[in-house]
């Protein structure tokens, strides 16, 4: 374990510089952790930069201790980085389980093994040799972080920083877990807002959308290629699937026939179409899938999944199924890794642009005949 010191005095924690990797499930927890330093009153929050490759080659290339996906690879990159920034205090949480608006009704909202475990495989590779992490004067600070059991956040949270952070409590812990909370679904329900204004645009317009089921880590430049972005120049809106308006009479008008008639027993149930609810991202993308293929201007969904993605591979048929179940086009980008296949992309996304434009119209005719009449609050 590695030794810690204070950081500044209690009177002036103005003087802790916080660096946080921006990897794997930070993409999904970011304005967590900005909120929660925030309410302790440190002085700087530092994220690392997008994944590159150069940033691994310079930074993380020889620290990794194991075999494993890309995504977690380049965490070494981010962490090497982070060391020649003005920081003293290295954050790297180990996230065993996720926040997630279907808590409740699935089994699970857990992490990737993979990825909680990811700074302990890392970390080693910074400690092999030498102690880099003490020679510059930073604290490495890991904690174990479930955020699927809230009441527990603020002891492992507090256990883990007390030491750095002089004179922090229990009780300001807790407080400060209250207005990281706060600042996550702030920023979420401000999503959410935006991707429903896009939804009523293709309403009012008669227009098609695109929806990226991947994890949150593929809107990395770096890890997800920016494939999302290839398709609006052609004048396609694309939603992301963490993102998806929650809103009740939306819900009502798309599920709402399966719950009456016992199919399902709420707008968020997946249990029909997947049993095995434990992962948090997962059963987002999974209950994404559903979501496009009742949503009428969801013409065509992208599922992006990085190379020797293990939780991935169990659920590319099912998600396939639901999708194409109801004519909505589905296109997958799998095996992705830190090589961007730039004219392979751009052939692929020319040949999705075509099938779009062919099929869309018939689409979202289908889709609304299934449905009863458009809400009005879709065309307000």
């Amino acid at each position: 374990m590695l030794k810690r010191r204070p950081l500044g005095s209690q009177q002036d924690r103005r003087s802790i510089r916080v660096g946080i990797p921006k990897f794997l499930n930070v993409w999904g927890t970011h304005q967590f952790w900005v909120g929660f330093f925030k309410a302790l009153g440190v002085g700087k929050i530092i994220f690392s930069s997008d994944t590159s490759e150069e940033q691994y080659r310079t930074y993380g290339k020889g620290r990794i201790t194991m075999d494993s996906c890309y995504p977690v690879k380049a965490l070494a990159g981010h962490m090497g980085e982070l060391l020649y920034k003005d920081i003293n205090l290295l954050f790297v949480p180990m996230i065993y389980s996720l926040p997630s608006f279907l808590r409740g009704h699935v089994v699970d909202t857990l992490s990737c093994t993979r990825v909680m475990m990811s700074v302990e495989n890392i970390r080693a590779g910074f400690t092999r040799e030498r102690d880099e992490f003490s020679q510059r004067g930073i604290s490495l600070v890991s904690p174990f972080v479930p955020f699927g059991e809230p009441e527990l956040l603020p002891k492992y949270l507090w256990e883990s920083l007390k030491e750095v952070i002089p004179g922090l409590t229990l009780e300001e812990t807790a407080k400060a877990v209250e207005e990281g909370f706060r600042s996550l679904w702030d920023f979420e329900k401000r999503m959410r807002e935006k991707s429903l204004e896009i939804i009523k645009w293709c309403a009012k317009n008669q227009r098609p959308a695109l929806l990226v089921l991947a994890r949150p880590y593929h809107m990395d430049p770096g890890i997800g290629h920016e494939i999302d972005a290839e398709f609006q120049p052609y004048g396609y809106p694309v939603l992301w699937y963490n993102y998806l308006p929650l809103d009740d009479w939306l819900l009502d008008w798309l599920f709402g026939k399966e719950i009456r008639a016992g199919i399902i027993k709420s707008p968020f149930d997946i249990s029909d179409v997947w049993t095995s609810s434990y992962s948090s991202n997962t059963n987002e993308i999974i209950w994404g899938a559903k979501f496009s293929a009742r949503l009428p201007w969801i013409t065509g969904v992208i599922r992006l999944s990085s190379y020797e993605c293990g939780m991935d591979q169990p659920t590319f048929t099912p998600v396939q199924k639901i999708v194409e179940s109801s004519g909505t086009l589905y296109f997958k980008f799998g095996e992705l890794d830190e090589t961007k296949p730039a004219g392979s992309i751009k052939i692929r996304v020319e040949t999705i642009v075509y099938y779009l434009e062919k099929y869309s119209k018939d689409i979202i005719e289908k889709k609304l005949k299934r449905l009863g009449p458009i809400p009005k609050e879709l065309l307000t």
